[in-house]
C-alpha cells in the first residue's frame, strides 16, 4: 500500500487585523443586544434571559470582553485559558445565588406549586410570561435552575450555597493566577511567629542526615517543575517564592549614604575691593582685566536672535509595521524550536519590535551557559532565514539574552521626532545632541559637555555625514551664536561647505588639509589661553567662569560676555593623516586631554577605522564613540574595543557606546535630508550674518618656524651630500649616528632650501648643487 504524503499545509493564523476587525463586530454584537435594537438585539436578550434570567447581562458583556483579548492578544481564544475558565465559572456561582435566592422567596410566600425546580423556572419564565414583561424576579435562569436542582438535591439548600461560595472563590483563583494562602500568610506575619523555633532544632536532631538530603533533593525537583509551569502564564521567574524562603529570615541592614550628614556652609564670595589690594598685585588685576576686554570684544549678543523653529525640520512619516507581527510570532516559535533541537532549554519572554530591527529576549534555563547560546548565531540566523543577526548576552540589567533580528522594513527616524521626545527636557542643555531611537523606540539624547568628545567611524555610505548633519543642526536649534561656536573641518570638501555664513562659525570651513592642521594648533592656542583667564579668575572650568563673569555683571552693572563652547568637527581625519599625521596627531591629543575645562569639545568622523588614522592615543583619549557598519569584526575592535558593527544593517543603524558605559546601544540613527539642513542654515543666517575671528583663521602663509629652524649638523650635512652627490635619510643615519626623524628632518631642510631635489620613489634624491656652488656661495 502506497504511504499517504503527510500535509504540507501550514497552519497560519488570522492576519492581525482581522482579529481587530472581528473585535469592532463583537463589540458591535453587544451594543445591539444591551439596548435591543430591532429583531435580532430583542430576540437574542430573549433567548439570554432563557438562559441567565437576571444575569442576562452576561451576553454582552462576554462579548465585549472576547472583543478585547483579541484585539489586545492578536490572536484566538481557546476555552483552556484560565482567564476563560474563571469567567465561567464565576458566571455559574452568581446563577446559582441568583437562583436560591429567587426560590427561598417564593418558597417563604407559599407561591411553590411543586417541588421540582425545573417545572417552576419553567412556568415563570414562559407561563406566567417573566420573559415576555421583563419581570426582576428571574433568578439565574434555566441554566442556574438546572445546577441549583443538582446541587440542591446533592447537599440541601445550604450545602448549594456552600458549593456556589467554593465554585467562585475558584474561578477568581483562575482569573488572577494568584493563590489565596501566601497572601494570608504574608498579610498576617504572626502565624510564622506562633510557630517557636526549638520545633525544629528538635525535629532536627531526631532525624538522619541522609534522609534530609533526599528529600530536600526531590523537594528542588519539584520545585524546578512548578516554575517551568508557570512560565507559560507569564509569571516572573525572579519574584520571590515562598518555597525559597529560608526557615530563618534574616533581616537585611538599612544602608545610608554619609553624604547624608555633610551640611557645609559654602563660603561666601566677597567682593574684591581694588583700594584694599596690596600695591605688588593691582598690576596683575589690571593686565587681567585688559585682556578680558580684548578676549571678548568678539562674542556679543545679539538680543534680536531667535532661534530656529521645529517646523523648518519635516515630520516622520507614517510606517505600518501591522505585518511585522506575524512574522515576530512565527520567529519566536522558530528560536525555542531550534533551541530545543540543539538541546538548548531556553524561552522568548519579550520582544521589542524597533524602527531597523526586532530584539528577542530570551530567557536561559539554570545551568544553560551563556557561550553555548551564542555560538548558535549562525544557525539561529539560517533558522529564521536572516541576513544577519547580532547577540547582545546578556543584556545590562536583566537575566536574559538579546537576539536583534533585521526588519522586513526600515522605520525612518526623523531629527524633529528625536528633538520633540519627551527625553529632550533640559533646555538649558546648549550640547544636547540628538542620535535617533532605540530598539524599544526611546530617544537617544546625550550632552556633548558630558562625552566629552565623540568618535565616528564606519564604512562609506553607512550614515556618517548624516549624522554629524544632525549634530550640527542640533545644536542649531538649541544655542545661540554667542553661546556655542565650531570649527568645522571638511577636507572632502563637499560635505559641510553648505554651512559657510553661519554666526556660529569660528572661521570659514577649513577645507585644505594642510590648514586643518594649522586650524587645529589655533584651537590649542585658544584652550591655553582659556586655562590664562581660568588661573587668574581663581575659577576651575567654563562653568565656573561663566558664573563669574555673570556675578562681575550684575554686581558692577558691567556687560562682559561669557566665554561660548567651541566644537571641533574633523569630518574625514585620514586625509589629515596622510598630509600632516604628527602635528594632527598631537593637536588632537591636547584637545582631547585638556579642553572638557576650557569648553572645546572634538568631534571626529573617519571611514577607514584603522589603527594608522584612529592611534591609540587618540582612542584613550576619546572615550565616547559611535560605530556603523563596518567591512570586518577588526575594524569593529578599532571602534569599539570589541564586535558587533560588523553586523549592522547600515543607512544610520549604528552602536552608540557612550562614556563611562560598558555595552553599546543599538541606535537607527536620525535622518537629515539636505531641504531641512538648508532651510535650518537660512533661517540662521537671515537672524545673523557671520563674524568670524581673525585669530581663529588659518593663513595661506606656511610655517615659518620649520623653515628658520636649523639643525647643528645641518652644515656638515650639506657638505656630506654635496661631496657624495647623493642623498638619503639612512646615510645620514649611518654617517652621524642619529635617528631618523632627525636625519629626516635635515633632509627636509635640505629640500626646503633648495640642495637636494624632492624624493623620487626608492632611489636617492638628486643633488642640485656642486661643490664649487657651496664655496661660492
Amino acid at each position: 500500500m502506497a504511504q499517504k504524503k503527510p500535509s504540507t499545509k501550514a497552519k497560519t493564523g488570522l492576519h492581525p487585523l482581522a482579529y481587530e476587525i472581528i473585535g469592532l463586530l463583537l463589540i458591535a454584537f453587544a451594543i445591539i443586544v444591551f439596548f435591543e435594537y430591532g429583531v435580532v438585539g430583542r430576540t437574542i436578550q430573549t433567548i439570554s434571559m432563557f438562559l441567565f434570567g437576571n444575569l442576562y447581562i452576561a451576553v454582552p458583556f462576554f462579548a465585549v470582553f472576547t472583543a478585547v483579548l483579541l484585539m489586545v492578544q492578536r490572536k484566538g481564544i481557546s476555552f483552556k485559558d484560565r482567564v476563560v475558565q474563571g469567567s465561567i465559572l464565576i458566571l455559574l456561582s452568581l446563577s446559582i445565588f441568583g437562583h436560591s435566592v429567587l426560590f427561598e422567596e417564593l418558597y417563604k410566600s407559599n407561591k411553590l406549586l411543586t417541588d421540582s425546580v425545573l417545572r417552576e423556572t419553567w412556568r415563570l419564565l414562559i407561563e406566567m410570561d417573566g420573559i415576555e414583561n421583563r419581570s426582576s424576579a428571574l433568578g439565574g435562569g434555566m441554566i442556574g435552575a438546572l445546577f441549583f436542582s443538582m446541587f440542591h438535591i446533592l447537599f440541601d439548600s445550604a450545602g448549594a450555597k456552600i458549593a456556589a461560595w467554593f465554585i467562585l472563590f475558584i474561578g477568581i483563583i483562575l482569573i488572577t493566577g494568584k493563590a489565596f494562602v501566601p497572601l494570608i500568610i504574608e498579610k498576617a506575619p504572626k502565624i510564622k511567629k506562633s510557630f517557636p523555633r526549638r520545633r525544629k532544632r528538635s525535629k532536627r536532631s531526631v532525624v538522619k542526615d541522609e534522609k534530609p538530603k533526599r528529600r530536600r533533593k526531590a523537594k528542588e525537583k519539584s520545585i524546578a517543575d512548578e516554575i517551568a509551569m508557570t512560565t507559560d502564564e507569564k509569571v516572573p521567574i525572579n519574584q520571590p517564592s515562598h518555597y525559597f524562603e529560608e526557615e530563618e529570615q534574616i533581616e537585611e541592614p538599612i544602608i545610608q549614604a554619609f553624604t547624608r550628614n555633610i551640611h557645609k556652609e559654602q563660603p561666601k564670595q566677597e567682593k574684591v575691593n581694588v583700594e584694599e589690594v596690596p600695591e605688588e598685585n593691582r598690576e596683575d588685576i589690571e593686565k587681567f582685566d585688559k585682556s578680558l576686554q580684548q578676549a571678548v570684544e568678539v562674542n556679543v549678543e545679539n538680543i534680536n536672535y531667535r532661534l530656529p523653529s521645529m517646523n523648518l525640520l519635516e515630520l516622520p512619516p507614517s510606517h505600518d509595521q501591522s505585518g511585522e507581527y506575524s512574522i515576530i510570532q512565527s520567529n519566536a516559535k522558530k528560536l525555542e524550536q531550534t533551541f530545543y533541537s540543539f538541546g538548548v532549554k531556553a524561552k522568548v519572554t519579550q520582544v521589542h519590535l524597533g524602527p531597523a530591527v526586532t530584539k528577542y529576549e530570551v530567557m536561559p534555563d539554570i545551568g544553560v551557559k551563556v557561550s553555548k547560546i551564542v555560538s548558535l548565531q549562525d544557525d539561529l540566523a539560517l533558522a529564521l532565514a536572516a541576513k544577519d543577526i547580532r547577540m547582545e548576552a546578556p543584556i545590562p540589567g536583566k537575566s536574559a539574552i538579546g537576539i536583534e533580528v533585521p526588519n522586513s522594513e526600515i522605520a525612518m527616524v526623523t531629527l524633529r521626532e528625536v528633538l520633540e521626545a519627551k527625553e529632550n527636557n533640559k533646555p538649558n542643555s546648549k550640547l544636547l545632541i540628538g542620535f535617533g531611537r532605540d530598539i524599544t523606540g526611546q530617544a537617544i539624547l546625550s550632552e556633548l559637555d558630558k562625552m566629552p568628545h565623540l568618535l565616528v567611524a564606519g564604512s562609506t555610505g553607512s550614515g556618517k555625514s548624516v549624522c554629524i548633519n544632525g549634530i550640527i543642526l542640533s545644536i542649531l536649534m538649541r544655542a545661540a551664536p554667542h553661546e556655542v561656536k565650531m570649527m568645522l573641518i571638511d577636507p572632502k570638501m563637499v560635505e559641510l561647505n553648505v554651512y559657510n555664513g553661519i554666526p556660529h562659525l569660528l572661521a570659514p570651513v577649513v577645507t585644505d588639509a594642510r590648514k586643518a592642521s594649522q586650524a587645529l594648533q589655533k584651537v590649542v592656542s585658544e584652550m591655553e589661553r582659556r586655562y590664562d583667564l581660568f588661573s587668574h579668575t581663581g575659577t576651575r572650568n567654563i562653568k565656573g567662569y561663566n558664573d563669574h563673569i555673570e556675578q562681575i555683571n550684575r554686581t558692577q552693572n558691567e556687560k562682559q560676555p561669557k566665554l561660548p563652547y567651541i566644537v571641533v568637527i574633523i569630518d574625514e581625519l585620514a586625509d589629515l593623516m596622510m598630509v600632516a599625521s604628527h602635528d594632527v596627531e598631537d593637536s588632537i591629543t591636547r584637545l582631547a586631554q585638556m579642553a572638557r575645562a576650557a569648553g572645546i569639545h572634538l568631534i571626529i568622523a573617519t571611514q577607514r577605522p584603522s589603527v594608522d588614522v584612529i592611534t591609540g592615543v587618540i582612542k584613550a583619549n576619546i572615550p565616547s564613540r559611535i560605530a556603523f557598519a563596518v567591512s570586518s569584526a577588526v575594524d569593529s575592535r578599532t571602534i569599539l574595543d570589541m564586535g558587533g558593527a560588523e553586523r549592522l544593517l547600515g543607512r544610520g543603524d549604528m552602536l552608540f557606546l557612550p562614556a563611562g558605559s560598558s555595552k553599546p546601544i543599538r541606535v537607527q540613527g536620525s535622518f537629515v535630508s539636505d531641504a531641512e539642513v538648508e532651510a535650518v542654515v537660512d533661517f540662521v543666517i537671515e537672524q545673523q550674518k557671520a563674524q568670524y575671528d581673525e585669530t581663529m583663521i588659518p593663513t595661506d602663509e606656511p610655517d615659518k618656524t620649520f623653515e628658520d629652524e636649523t639643525d647643528e649638523l645641518y652644515d656638515e650635512a650639506v657638505q656630506l651630500v654635496v661631496e657624495m652627490q647623493t642623498a638619503s635619510v639612512s646615510m645620514l643615519q649611518r654617517r652621524f649616528r642619529i635617528g631618523y626623524s632627525r636625519a629626516a628632518r635635515i633632509v627636509d631642510q635640505m629640500e626646503l632650501r633648495g640642495v637636494v631635489g624632492p624624493p623620487d620613489g626608492s632611489r636617492p634624491r638628486q643633488v642640485l648643487i656642486t661643490k664649487a656652488g657651496v664655496e661660492n656661495g
